[in-house]
């Protein structure tokens, strides 16, 4: 279920206004997903944690950067 959730977060991380808190959300559930799976091996779900936490992360340092891009930007010539 956490992997699931993980995924789905991770997608949503695309959204530009809520990408940063979905993007933190989707890592730290992908990497209790894949906890879960290691510790019960007849679970499924692998892929989902791993997707959520490739798309978690690189959304939220991505919308970080850009953040802090444009703010330093606005403040050098706002």
């Amino acid at each position: 279920m956490q992997a699931l959730l993980a995924y789905y977060l991770g997608v949503f991380s695309l959204i530009p206004c809520i990408g940063i808190p979905l993007g933190i959300a989707a890592l730290v559930l992908g990497i209790k997903g894949l906890k879960y799976a290691k510790l019960h091996p007849e679970a499924k779900g692998k892929a989902h944690a791993w997707a959520g936490i490739i798309l978690g992360t690189l959304c939220a340092v991505a919308y970080t950067l850009l953040t802090l891009i444009v703010a330093s930007v606005s403040f050098m010539f706002g």
